[in-house]
């Protein structure tokens, strides 16, 4: 990869498959707006999973009222660095997972965060194949095997033809969207079937709070591992401050938004309805036939969720292969990850069954958020305060470069940050720590994990050579703009 000197002002946009996977994004190649980065994310939870972690939520035991109160605080928490994460893209031109290498090794990276990241991906779209088959089911009757097949061979194709036409359709989505979760919400608080006394707050018991603030921060916490992966064209002059808040703002509001509905829709259905039932229901009190027409508008927006997750589950097996053995990231070999996802995702949901969604869906996404806390911590102090944006690119893609196939910092402070975290952690009927125990099951690991991870990064951090690597990024010549 050789230095570029110069960027083109106004690149000529691709129509067709991305080109690009895992590698760096040329500056002649750089394109868009902040702006563009806003769609994605506001378009991004109004769909039919993120009604449904407003549905798990009320299931968590608290009164709607400090539902709503814990949904509100954990999404602004859990974005925040989420959109950190976002304003690294057109810093590096790089994937989100890729960014790992200078703090867990070229190697390490792919035995540890990216592993945990494929997990990631193929819970969340096994999440998604759930609802979207259990959608389909309820408007055509089809089985919901058949529903999901057809749901991800739509998604499957948005995620060929990539970066693009992810942003593109998440564009055209976004005010036809904003117009039915609207009418949806005048229908769920004003249709009549909410029951008496369901604004009552009731005491406040801090163990049930802390599950929701928890799980629904870790359910935007869930966006880090790819959410540069959409930022990744923008220019690299793009203030960080533009990225962050294009990313923050749609992404907390709209979540909060559509996390608050689910829990009000759920607590308007009968006990144990499935959220798409549920939201039939509720749409339904607007005026009959409107549960259909909102089934099938967050059923869109979920086949946009399927695509990214099946994009980024793809860049991450491109990347754990290329660790083991460098490949060239070709179209090619995006075909085949993609369709791996669909396998590994199709199995999954089938041996899961969407009577036990509810179960799956709330445990995956906690069990998720403990892994990545450390990760996130770690990442950021790196980018943001240690090497403060500065990596020679080229070395991130050369097994035997700088960075070393084992970052033992970055791993070691990982580790560090889990195991403090476990004492504090709570899994409802799988696991609580003895700490969270002690005190009355209250979860808050996710307090403990953060910055125990970053501080203990951030010291061990200061033995590096940042004074040599900075003159190896001066004479690669790409990232020589950063502030």
């Amino acid at each position: 990869m050789g230095p570029v000197a110069s960027q083109t002002n106004d690149p000529a946009r691709p129509a067709g498959i991305e080109q690009h996977s895992i590698d760096w994004v040329p500056l002649s190649e750089r394109h868009g707006k902040p702006s563009d980065v806003g769609a994605i994310w506001f378009v991004g939870s109004l769909n039919l999973t993120g009604l449904a972690t407003g549905v798990v939520t009320l299931s968590m035991g608290a009164s709607l009222v400090w539902t709503v109160t814990a949904t509100v605080l954990g999404s602004l928490f859990g974005t925040f660095f989420m959109a950190f994460h976002s304003a690294q893209g057109p810093q590096l031109g790089l994937p989100q997972l890729v960014q790992s290498r200078p703090q867990f090794g070229y190697l390490g990276a792919a035995l540890t965060v990216w592993v945990f990241a494929l997990v990631n991906y193929v819970a969340f779209n096994t999440s998604d194949a759930l609802l979207s088959g259990q959608a389909v089911n309820l408007l055509t009757g089809m089985p919901n095997t058949v529903g999901y097949l057809l749901a991800a061979a739509v998604a499957t194709v948005i995620a060929l033809f990539g970066y693009e036409w992810i942003h593109r359709i998440n564009g055209w989505l976004t005010w036809p969207f904003v117009a039915v979760t609207a009418a949806v919400t005048a229908a769920a608080l004003f249709g009549g079937g909410l029951p008496d006394g369901v604004w009552e707050a009731g005491p406040f018991e801090l163990a049930p709070f802390m599950l929701v603030f928890v799980f629904v921060a870790g359910f935007q916490l869930g966006w880090a591992p790819y959410v540069s992966d959409y930022s990744r064209y923008l220019r690299p002059d793009v203030p960080v401050r533009s990225t962050f808040w294009w990313t923050y703002l749609p992404s907390a509001v709209s979540g909060i938004w559509v996390f608050v509905l689910g829990a009000v829709v759920s607590a308007g259905a009968p006990e144990g309805t499935d959220p798409v039932t549920a939201l039939k229901l509720a749409a339904d009190r607007l005026f009959d036939g409107f549960g259909t027409i909102a089934v099938v508008v967050l059923l869109v927006g979920l086949l946009s969720i399927m695509a990214i997750n099946q994009y980024g589950g793809s860049l991450t097996m491109i990347s754990i292969m290329d660790s083991f053995r460098p490949v060239k990231p070709t179209r090619t070999l995006r075909v085949v990850t993609i369709g791996i996802m669909l396998a590994a995702v199709g199995t999954v949901s089938t041996l899961v069954g969407i009577e036990r969604f509810t179960w799956f869906y709330s445990h995956v996404v906690v069990a998720l958020t403990y892994l990545f806390i450390p990760w996130t911590a770690i990442n950021l102090v790196d980018f943001f305060f240690v090497r403060r944006g500065q990596y020679v690119v080229g070395e991130i893609f050369n097994p035997r470069g700088i960075y070393g196939r084992w970052g033992w910092r970055g791993n070691l402070a990982y580790v560090v940050g889990l195991a403090c975290m476990a004492p504090f952690m709570v899994v409802t009927d799988v696991f609580v720590g003895p700490a969270a125990r002690l005190l009355g099951g209250v979860d808050c690991s996710l307090l403990v994990g953060l910055p125990v991870a970053g501080g203990l990064y951030g010291v061990l951090a200061r033995s590096l050579d940042l004074a040599a690597e900075r003159r190896l990024v001066r004479e690669e010549g790409l990232l020589d703009r950063l502030h």
